[in-house]
């Protein structure tokens, strides 16, 4: 298994009942198949350029350990979801 970050952007008009069934809904996917060792909510901030129209937007990070094939699955999942308006997945040494 590799550790892993990841680094969501969340909507801003999502609400904070939204945010942690978001949060909670990748902590069980990431879960299935690895293991989460910390979530980092980082609170809203201003993005440098507009994403999706939006100037603002809800930063989470993930710090977790992984088999690869789990970081498709995640990503595709991010990207299926319309509150995320940007990610980003690394893997760390």
């Amino acid at each position: 298994m590799n550790k892993y970050e990841s680094v969501i952007i969340i909507n801003p008009t999502v609400d904070e009942e939204g945010m942690k069934a978001l949060v909670s809904k990748f902590t069980d996917l990431i879960n299935n198949d690895g293991k989460v060792e910390e979530v980092e909510e980082l609170g809203k901030r201003t993005l440098a350029y507009p994403v999706k129209k939006f100037e603002e937007g809800f930063y989470t990070v993930f710090h977790f350990d992984a088999n690869p094939s789990l970081i498709t699955e995640l990503e595709r999942n991010y990207r299926i979801t319309d509150e995320i308006i940007k990610f980003m997945t690394i893997k760390k040494d």
